[in-house]
């Protein structure tokens, strides 16, 4: 079984930034597309930025690009998303997941491809 462990959630206030990490099986980076999705109340999952094993390059989507960065540490076994000039339509549950069907991120991520999902971590962009 794969196991992913999303942290670093939190409150913030608008314009501010956090750092989400997400714990990943040893070597799933290597092979594996791995994929940061965010639900808020109310609405659907929404796939946020994805990152390649082939190559480590990142997708992100429209709404966060520019602000939000995805990058891995492969010896800590950990992708992380920095995000940065955070919003109040920001504020959702993040999760992470993986892709065991690709090596290389599509531009638009698809959640029915993830098949192992972390727990996620609540962001909250308030003032």
């Amino acid at each position: 079984q794969l196991h992913l462990v999303e942290s670093g959630g939190g409150l913030v206030q608008p314009g501010g930034s956090l750092r989400l990490s997400c714990a990943v099986p040893k070597f799933t980076m290597d092979e594996y597309v791995i994929g940061w999705f965010r639900q808020a109340p109310g609405k659907e999952r929404e796939g946020v930025s994805c990152i390649s094993a082939k190559d480590g390059s990142p997708v992100h989507s429209d709404s966060v690009k520019g602000r939000f960065a995805i990058s891995r540490d492969n010896a800590d076994n950990t992708v992380y998303l920095q995000m940065n000039s955070l919003k109040p339509d920001d504020t959702a549950v993040y999760y992470c997941a993986l892709n065991t069907l690709r090596r290389l991120c599509l531009s638009e991520l698809r959640a029915y491809e993830y098949s192992h999902w972390g727990q996620g971590t609540q962001v909250t962009v308030s003032s």
